[in-house]
């Protein structure tokens, strides 16, 4: 895929272009994926062993037998092969760059571990005993996309570099992709709930502060008309005893 704005220049091509000029940020999560990557590699040819997939990939029944919590984490750097991490840092560089620039760096890295390890916290509620190893950064790529997709969700993506879809499209797609595969049975459903989990989770953090600040606004007028009516009670009954009190005869002395 690659992408282009709403409305392009030329200039503007050359700027959002797969992404445009990589940030601090994501240059160091895609480092950081890669390296382990790597590491998976030579434990896997050299040393003829899965002991980091197993140790540190999510698997569900290691974390409620055995508190293995860290997984949740480190899940999200381990990838199952080279067209896995390829597309995964991929979807990171053309989407990440942009949405650092727009948020900052502390609100996006936010995200994107909220996500992840959201999206982890879902493959284990659904299959708490699953033995499945989940690995890979899609929970978190899944919830960026759905992140750039509220932010410029007329923006076009090419798919495949040949189809013109807007990115608002491109996400419902992926999530009912993500939602229908999740229907299988738990041991093969557990890695696509991860990326539907990484959509839904995103979806709440990005709106929750919406949803917070109309409870807040709620709850204030709700406060304000229980006060009003006191005062109306009150004022009523002071009202009335000012009205009985005028009508009563003058006191002798």
């Amino acid at each position: 895929m690659n992408l282009r704005p709403d409305s392009p220049s030329i200039g503007l091509m050359n700027t959002y272009f797969f992404g445009g000029p990589i940030t601090r940020t994501v240059k160091a999560l895609i480092s950081i994926n890669i390296g382990v990557f790597v590491l998976q590699f030579l434990a896997s040819h050299l040393l003829d062993t899965n002991f980091i997939d197993v140790y540190f990939g999510l698997v569900p029944n290691s974390v409620t037998e055995h508190l293995m919590l860290w997984q949740f984490v480190t899940y999200m750097f381990l990838h199952g092969g080279f067209f896995h991490i390829f597309f995964n840092m991929l979807t990171l560089f053309m989407f990440g760059n942009e949405m650092e620039r727009y948020w900052g760096t502390p609100r996006f890295l936010n995200y994107y571990f909220v996500t992840g390890i959201g999206a982890g916290l879902c493959s284990w509620v659904v299959a708490p005993h699953s033995t499945a190893v989940v690995i890979g950064a899609s929970g978190a790529i899944y919830g960026l996309l759905l992140a750039y997709g509220l932010a410029y969700p007329n923006r076009i993506v090419y798919v495949n570099f040949l189809l013109p879809i807007k990115v608002k499209w491109l996400v419902l797609i992926m999530g009912a992709m993500a939602f229908l595969s999740s229907l299988g049975g738990a041991e093969s459903g557990v890695a696509n709930i991860a990326h539907l989990g990484g959509m839904v989770i995103g979806y709440l953090f990005l709106r929750g502060k919406d949803w917070y600040d109309k409870y807040h606004y709620f709850n204030e007028q709700r406060q304000r008309e229980q006060l009003k009516r006191q005062f109306e009670v009150y004022y009523g009954d002071v009202r009335r005893k000012i009205e009985a009190d005028k009508k009563k005869p003058p006191t002798i002395h």
